[in-house]
């Protein structure tokens, strides 16, 4: 009886990445790596695994208890795979608080994991661009932060047709909520939750969870007439709440750097997670067939305070995941031909001793060209068979022959054209 076969599916929610996938994302990571190094951002990494306690500390008890894959170890710890990154960034400027200069501008790229209902743009393990600016509580971070996050769809040739970032602000929104709901900062809170999940739920359980916190029909007919004002119109409803005026300097900031065009206010945007204290953001892919928020971020002021005595440490930032942004390239038709690198194959004869062979190998790679020589049957017509197969753009033929003459043949594997070069122009050839 043979031995059940072992299954060659990955994981629900996580991807097997084939050459071909990574040579996409290594393409779209180089270039956001290279535009947020040009923007002055350092990378920094972190752990894999971080106590529990700082996230349901910080990031809500939903991902703490629901969305994380946790365990206790051998110690007795109870520990997380990182289900993001901003607490593991938060504590690790704690911990070197009094020894860097800020404000701070760092970046990482990194996978996460959540357990989570994959589904279009969201799985259980994912990779994220993440940057975040530490140390200002000026309105000029987060117009920063807004503008790093819309040049990084810029960089593949996206306009204003193509996305949207949605700006509110938490502070003008709890105050806003509070006034016309008449309650402190917890009835805010609490019914936050309830308007976060409003497009999510229907209308009446929606209506239902805001009674239930106190409110009435009037207070709910108001608070729906706010997601059609104006930006205007809601400060002036609030016109002494510091929100109102972090945003109303953010979006005159946006005007005259011509970057309004890609912004509207969204009174809708508050952001999940419970440590959003300011600005917060969502970009929106415009596409019909990908109408949905890509990716977001904002201001959390209080996070490292959750490590040390201090509470001047202000941070701003995003996260923006591989899942959706190519998503996003793909449905605008964004993704170059990849494909087009130099590859060579030295193809081989028995009648050439195999040094002659690994000496052009070893000359084109010290030339920066890429190449392979060819393992197993010697016949040439299966050698170029397989060189056209692993995607090389040329071939290099020598026999006996061409070895007396101190030559080589090229074979451009496209255009099928052969060229007889001197041994010692190999490189000069492919323009080395």
């Amino acid at each position: 009886m043979s031995t059940p076969k072992l299954s060659t599916r990955p994981l629900k929610g996580t991807r097997d990445f084939y050459p071909e996938d990574m040579r996409l994302r290594n393409w779209f990571f180089g270039k956001i790596r290279e535009a947020l190094e040009l923007c002055a951002f350092e990378e920094y990494n972190g752990p894999m695994l971080e106590p529990l306690e700082i996230y349901a500390a910080k990031s809500g008890v939903e991902l703490a208890s629901e969305q994380t894959y946790n365990f206790t170890d051998r110690g007795g710890r109870e520990l997380s795979i990182r289900p993001e990154m901003t607490p593991t960034v938060a504590r690790m400027v704690a911990a070197r608080i009094n020894e860097l200069t800020f404000p701070l501008r760092w970046y990482s790229v990194q996978n996460f994991y959540r357990y989570e209902r994959p589904q279009r743009g969201r799985l259980r393990e994912f990779w994220q661009i993440n940057a975040d600016i530490f140390g200002s509580d000026s309105y000029e971070a987060d117009f920063e932060i807004i503008s790093v996050a819309i040049n990084l769809l810029r960089i593949f040739g996206a306009d204003e047709s193509m996305f949207r970032v949605h700006i509110n602000n938490r502070r003008l929104f709890g105050d806003v909520i509070a006034s016309v709901a008449k309650t402190d900062a917890e009835g805010v809170k609490a019914i936050s939750k309830v308007i976060d999940r409003r497009e999510k739920i229907e209308r009446v359980e929606y209506e239902n969870e805001l009674r239930m916190l106190g409110l009435g029909d009037a207070e709910i007919t108001k608070i729906d007439s706010l997601y059609s004002m104006s930006l205007d119109e809601i400060i002036s409803l609030c016109p002494d709440s510091k929100g109102a005026a972090e945003l109303g300097e953010l979006f005159r900031t946006l005007e005259a750097t011509g970057l309004s065009k890609y912004c509207v206010f969204d009174f809708g945007i508050i952001r999940g997670l419970d440590y959003y204290t300011g600005t917060v953001f969502e970009v929106f892919d415009l596409a019909p067939e990908n109408n949905r928020a890509m990716f977001g971020g904002g201001r959390y002021d209080n996070l490292v305070g959750l490590f040390v005595e201090r509470n001047d440490i202000s941070g701003v930032g995003f996260g923006l995941g591989d899942v959706t942004l190519e998503n996003f390239l793909r449905t605008h038709n964004l993704i170059p031909d990849l494909g087009g690198r130099t590859l060579v194959l030295v193809t081989r004869f028995d009648d050439v001793p195999y040094e002659k062979y690994t000496a052009i190998l070893s000359n084109l790679r010290n030339a920066g060209i890429a190449a392979m020589i060819f393992f197993g049957s010697k016949k040439l017509g299966k050698q170029l068979e397989y060189a056209s197969k692993a995607g090389c753009t040329h071939a290099i033929i020598m026999g006996a022959g061409e070895l007396a003459g101190g030559v080589v043949k090229i074979k451009d594997l496209g255009t099928r054209e052969e060229q007889v070069v001197e041994y010692s122009r190999i490189a000069k050839y492919f323009g080395k």
